[in-house]
């Protein structure tokens, strides 16, 4: 990791970026942002690690943990959530097994995110799986579609 690091900040020195495209050129290369990431380009860069945060937590496209294989992600905007958003996110989380939304299994196939708006209300409910937007999708439709991807991935760990 430190030597993709180093190459990151590098690039940040020579062409005297900033902080967005430090992170997103760690994110492209980790999948994520780690906090050793940040406490590393802080100290090379003599740029306070809140700095970082700040906007590591100010725009929804990092992560601060690592990420599934596949990204489930339900909207639950206005439109989605009264055409049943919500129950299909409660859906995947139990058929995953997972806890709480933005979670990973322990596989690290599957992530599920809460999405307020995906600006496709027509069509609502919206489920984007890996950025594939499909529409009017149903607890039943949603976890059947699940089912399959993991049995998908179970075929291709064989």
């Amino acid at each position: 990791m430190v030597e993709a690091l180093e190459k990151i900040v590098r690039k940040y020195r020579d062409e005297d970026g900033n902080i967005i495209s430090l992170m997103q050129d760690t994110q492209e290369v980790l999948g994520y942002i780690p906090g050793k990431a940040v406490d590393y380009f802080a100290e090379e860069l003599g740029i306070a690690p809140s700095r970082f945060y700040g906007v590591l937590t100010f725009y929804s496209q990092f992560h601060l943990k690592p990420r599934g294989k596949n990204i489930f992600a339900v909207c639950c905007g206005t439109a989605c959530h009264v055409k049943g958003g919500s129950k299909i996110a409660e859906r995947v989380q139990r058929d995953l097994g997972l806890s709480a939304e933005g979670e990973t299994t322990e596989d690290g196939n599957f992530t599920l995110e809460i999405v307020r708006c995906v600006g496709a209300c027509s069509i609502a409910p919206v489920v984007l799986v890996n950025n594939k937007a499909l529409a009017e999708m149903t607890p039943d439709s949603t976890s059947k579609l699940l089912k399959q991807l993991m049995k998908e991935e179970s075929d291709g760990a064989k």
